[in-house]
């Protein structure tokens, strides 16, 4: 009887790590998914950033309520994203925010070592805007600076996701 319970309970052991086991291979098997439909959305240029919070140079962050973004679909550039700071050229500064949209840039991608991306994005036909930098992670935390030559630097945190309802 000792021996029929040992084994019993010896069986349930063995089911639980084997299923444990198989929900870690499973979770790493979703996490290389994600990776791999980020990248792929990252070199066909097709995705968006949404940013969670914003720190401008010299000031403190501010957390955002998730409707600000920097989309990239294909040679487009859509910028909506608000700015805190010193703005150096009147017509800027009474525009409010850094709302653009750019369909002439160039766009310089390279592999981090660590395994995400930084991509350069220099708009050629929005002069005040001279390069958006963005550091993607393998998860898609993304961390993003924008260099203007009317307003002082600014970056945003937040997240890179692929471009939700795509058509063709």
């Amino acid at each position: 009887m000792k021996t029929f319970i040992f084994f019993c309970l010896l069986t349930v052991g063995l089911n639980g790590f084997i299923s444990s086991a198989n929900a870690q291979n499973s979770r790493k098997e979703r996490k290389a998914a994600r990776e791999a439909k980020l990248k792929k959305s990252i070199e066909e240029k097709q995705f968006v950033f949404v940013a969670r919070s914003v720190t401008p140079m010299g000031g403190r962050t501010v957390n955002l309520n998730f409707t600000d973004e920097l989309k990239v679909y294909g040679d487009s550039i859509i910028c909506d994203l608000p700015y805190f700071g010193q703005a150096y050229n009147f017509s800027t500064a009474h525009s409010g925010g850094l709302n653009f949209t750019s369909t002439n840039s160039t766009y310089i991608l390279t592999e981090a070592k660590n395994g995400g991306w930084e991509i350069r994005i220099s708009p050629k036909d929005y002069i005040d805007i001279r390069e958006i930098t963005l550091f993607i992670s393998p998860d898609g935390y993304t961390s993003v600076t924008i260099n203007s030559s009317a307003r002082n630097s600014i970056s945003y945190y937040g997240l890179v996701s692929e471009r939700k309802n795509r058509k063709g």
